[in-house]
């Protein structure tokens, strides 16, 4: 009897001992991951004086604070959706002018924004509860609160048969190991037009927008196509805008169907077809079917607006990629769009394979728009000396917006008549 309890006692240690000591693989299963590199950014000194300067340095804290109070995985994806919505909104409500400014820096900008989601992004990606979340329970938040925070699923059209449907999309700053105080005139743009009506000569239209990430991976996991594809059969008027180049806007004609590899902003390169559903259709081109002659003729702004033709293709038979002035030749293989290989030229030529494969090539105008560099002002060129704003900075900022405004409108007014 005594052997047997001291047999007994030493197999319940045994088992206590296992209970209470899980495997490797299953702590490994449950650790949060690491922040990204775009996450790693965010503790600069650059990013934390943009928070600070526009009053969104409270954002990431206090959402953290309410992660940490939820008690369940149901509980933290309402507020992930809750949170995310709410940073949109109110992104969006500073950009337009309402509400407190927040700091000094000016309404206009879209750093805040990318910023502060930057800040709840590490929050969920590093969040250890004590309740178990799976990895793809986490996914699912971080996709929750980028979809969210983006306004891709705060787009919403009023019923009146007499206003038209516009819809806009941008993105968020990138090129930021180079300098980290950029802004990006595009994602400025969708939050100054985000809800806003435009009057033109066939009526009122209203604006809708939404930004998407500067990352090859969530091209490829479909971020596009799944925000788009719900919309473009509702809709008068699609514009994709991102920055291109120095002093110019562009109407980008044709668009390849090839990833340069340039590093996005979580420093990844692909260099590869564009990958998309079905490729077997899939075309080396597409092509804009935005009224660019009438964009180009107007005078929408101090930026000059050229119809921009040229691509970079390897023509048929061949090995070598040729640059063509006047757009692609039959047969070629893309190797750079209008708006080059990088994300701008892969937004293009999905929305526009998007708008072909749903039937709309002949009767939904929709294309790309490259804004000017936005750039800082003389003296502030530095990034290790220079600040994170200036006049002419904003200045020009406010005038690529305007410009941006402007170009929707003649569209809309060459294409939405009634």
């Amino acid at each position: 009897m005594t052997s047997l309890r001291i047999r007994t006692a030493v197999l319940g240690i045994a088992l206590l001992a296992g209970l209470s000591a899980p495997t490797t693989t299953a702590c490994a299963a449950q650790a949060a991951p690491s922040p990204t590199v775009e996450e790693q950014r965010l503790d600069k000194a650059v990013p934390q004086e943009i928070l600070r300067r526009s009053g969104f340095d409270d954002v990431a804290p206090e959402f953290a604070a309410a992660l940490e109070r939820t008690r369940s995985y149901a509980q933290a994806r309402r507020l992930v959706v809750r949170e995310g919505s709410a940073l949109w909104r109110r992104a969006v409500e500073r950009a337009q002018g309402r509400g407190p400014a927040g700091g000094d820096l000016s309404r206009d900008d879209d750093r805040p924004l990318y910023w502060a989601r930057l800040g709840m992004t590490r929050e969920v990606r590093t969040w250890e509860p004590e309740f178990q979340v799976s990895d793809a329970q986490r996914s699912t938040l971080l996709d929750q609160l980028e979809r969210t925070s983006r306004g891709q699923t705060d787009i919403r059209y009023p019923g009146q048969p007499h206003v038209r449907r516009v819809l806009l999309t941008g993105f968020d700053p990138f090129t930021l190991d180079r300098d980290i105080r950029i802004s990006n005139p595009s994602g400025a743009s969708a939050l100054a037009l985000d809800g806003t009506v435009i009057e033109t000569a066939g009526g009122p239209a209203r604006v809708e927008t939404a930004l998407f990430p500067v990352r090859w991976a969530d091209f490829a996991d479909g971020t596009v196509e799944r925000t788009l594809r719900p919309w473009l059969p509702k809709v008068d008027l699609f514009t994709t805008v991102s920055q291109g180049r120095v002093g110019r806007f562009d109407i980008e004609r044709s668009n390849g169907a090839w990833r340069g590899g340039f590093p996005d902003n979580d420093n990844a390169s692909r260099t590869e077809t564009v990958p998309v559903t079905d490729p077997a259709t899939q075309p080396q081109w597409t092509t804009t079917t935005l009224p660019y002659t009438a964009i180009t003729a107007a005078d929408t702004g101090r930026f000059p607006v050229y119809d921009h033709t040229e691509v970079t293709e390897i023509p048929a038979g061949g090995t070598d990629p040729v640059v063509r002035p006047d757009g692609p030749t039959s047969g070629s293989t893309a190797r750079a769009g209008g708006g080059g290989n990088y994300l701008s030229n892969e937004i293009a030529y999905r929305a526009t394979l998007l708008r072909d494969r749903l039937g709309l090539h002949d009767t939904l105008p929709g294309g790309h728009v490259h804004t000017p560099v936005l750039q800082f002002g003389t003296g502030n060129t530095d990034p290790a000396t220079g600040t994170v704003t200036d006049p002419e900075f904003v200045r020009n900022r406010l005038d690529i917006i305007a410009q941006v405004r402007s170009i929707v409108t003649v569209a809309a007014e060459a294409t939405l008549r009634r």
